[in-house]
């Protein structure tokens, strides 16, 4: 009878383990999807991320088994130095595919996505440990689960907003955009690791400090959106106005582009003018469809998006890169505008 209970309570405490380990970390994940109002993020790259970042997991575990015997066993130095540069690392990488792919449009996107994948690595991580350190006590799963799982989505979702803001601003590669990012998660996960405060404490403040900055973030992002959509809806249609009225010359881009007739033939000037047409045609759409999510208004996918892409794949490769190149003025072509086509089922 005393060995059942026994059984019982170990089981019990096994099961508190778990879910303090790993459920802290998944629930503040919802919570955020949840705030976003836009709801932008798509199931299917949520759910690549958390398992690019369960993967970075395990390339971390890996690689840290290897280097720490290069460091002479100095698991002080190592962990505070070294693990957090290779952590960090591998959860920018993992982002650093969806940057590069212009498959993140906002900030608020950003910050979900980067926190999912330090959700995906602090669940495998913890895994890892509760079969490493079953014996541990419930105080240092009340660390791991609410302190170290949550800190990992907060430097990697931390990575993922500065690299958006830098990417926004630089219009150049990503991974110099990636730096500034990659060196903050790795300063606020090495600060973690230095334990300058007990643990405890630490925790409480990662658990105060998270949803005031998350909240931030959100209202900095929807405030930047709700002006991005205002000024580009109106500058798109306008401009798309002028071309479909047959007055497109009589504009400043009209005749900018005009003055570069004598560098195409007229086959390619006039696919230059079509290009121009449709992908306004698709910003609109894709603005249009932002607008109506945040009215609370179902959203429709239209069924011949297809075909737009395929015509838009044709018109690119018939002007060309030099075409591209005279036409990207006009297209503003930011990531967050090559983003909405993605949103709308470009590759």
């Amino acid at each position: 009878m005393g060995a059942d209970i026994s059984m019982d309570s170990t089981a019990v405490l096994f099961g508190m383990k778990i879910l303090i380990g790993i459920l802290p970390v998944l629930v503040f994940l919802l919570a955020l999807i949840f705030m976003d109002s836009y709801k932008l993020v798509r199931i299917k790259t949520l759910g690549l991320v958390i398992c690019g970042g369960a993967a970075a997991a395990g390339l971390g575990f890996l690689a840290n088994s290897e280097l720490i015997g290069f460091f002479q066993n100095d698991f002080t130095f190592y962990s505070r130095y070294v693990a957090p540069l290779i952590e960090e690392s591998l959860k920018a990488a993992v982002l650093v595919f969806f940057f590069r792919s212009h498959r993140i449009g906002f900030l608020v996107d950003a910050a979900i996505l980067g926190f999912a994948t330090g959700a995906g690595f602090s669940v495998v991580e913890n895994i890892h440990f509760l079969n490493s350190a079953a014996g541990a006590n419930i105080i240092v799963w009340i660390v791991r689960g609410l302190g170290t799982a949550m800190m990992h989505g907060a430097t990697t979702a931390a990575f993922a907003s500065m690299t958006k803001v830098m990417t926004d601003q630089r219009r150049k590669g990503t991974w110099t955009a990636a730096l500034p990012g990659l060196g903050l998660a790795f300063a606020l996960h090495s600060a973690f690791n230095h334990f300058i405060l007990p643990p405890l404490a630490a925790t409480a403040v990662m658990l105060i400090a998270l949803p005031l900055i998350a909240i931030n973030v959100f209202v900095a992002s929807e405030r930047s959106t709700r002006k991005w959509l205002e000024i580009g809806f109106d500058t798109d249609v306008e401009l798309l106005g002028l071309v479909s009225a047959g007055r497109f010359s009589s504009s400043k881009i009209g005749r900018y582009l005009l003055s570069m007739k004598d560098k195409f033939s007229g086959e390619v000037m006039a696919d230059l003018f079509c290009l121009i047409r449709l992908h306004l045609e698709l910003s609109i759409s894709a603005k249009g469809l932002l607008l109506m999510k945040e009215a609370g208004m179902p959203v429709v996918p239209d069924p011949g998006i297809r075909e737009k892409f395929e015509e838009l794949e044709y018109l690119k490769k018939s002007v060309g890169p030099t075409g591209m190149m005279t036409v990207s003025p006009i297209l503003h072509r930011s990531r967050r505008d090559l983003w909405e086509l993605h949103m709308l089922g470009g590759k």
